[in-house]
């Protein structure tokens, strides 16, 4: 019995134990947390650049009193952030800024920094487009030297205006079933107004019948 005890004591030593919620401070930096190879590391650096040369034009924006707003240098960085990773909305672009820490690091925020209303996120990014600073901005960025070799001329275009929609029970249905599903109903196939639109249905001959 108390050498089964011992055996058991040491199984569950070796185990380590389960921590539902992390501790309540970290000692690694963000930056630490991010591969060396990563691609934002090099446009981070890039964009610190572009940043420092138009200090004195940020400055120009905003008056010496008020509330204090939005650091043009972090509002700038998570725009490139959404247009980067096709964030649909600011409002997005705030949730994802509150909780991913490569965000926050490629920003200039500290695991700790309250992140903005996305109101206030627009108003302020109104002001740097009323000023002509985001174009200022985005021209010295793609005018770097070292971003030149990062761009590339292909690209594609799609159009999404024209989608043919498939019924749900053709979806559901098997490629090889004995039998091929119909795209339509039976009245669908009957009456030729029920195909049309809804405004080319006002003007057909089956329209005007009834």
């Amino acid at each position: 019995m108390i050498q089964f005890f011992y055996h058991e004591s040491v199984g569950a030593s070796m185990r380590r134990a389960f921590v539902d919620q992390g501790g309540l401070f970290s000692y690694i930096a963000p930056e630490a947390r991010v591969p060396t190879s990563h691609p934002l590391r090099k446009i981070r650096e890039l964009v610190r650049d572009v940043l420092s040369e138009l200090n004195r034009s940020l400055g120009k924006l905003y008056a010496s009193e008020g509330r204090p707003s939005i650091p043009p240098e972090q509002l700038l960085s998570a725009l490139l952030l959404q247009v980067f990773y096709g964030i649909r909305s600011e409002r997005q672009l705030m949730e994802q800024l509150d909780y991913n820490l490569l965000y926050r690091w490629f920003v200039g925020l500290s695991p700790d920094d309250p992140i903005w209303d996305p109101t206030t996120f627009t108003k302020n990014r109104d002001r740097l487009q009323g000023g002509e600073m985001f174009t200022k901005f985005m021209t010295k960025l793609l005018n770097h030297p070292q971003v030149k070799p990062l761009l590339s001329d292909e690209h594609f275009s799609v159009d999404g205006t024209k989608r043919c929609i498939v019924p749900r029970q053709a979806a559901q249905q098997p490629p090889d079933a004995a039998s091929p599903v119909r795209p339509f109903s039976r009245h669908a196939a009957s009456n030729p107004a029920r195909r049309l639109s809804p405004r080319a249905r006002r003007g057909s001959p089956a329209s005007r019948a009834a």
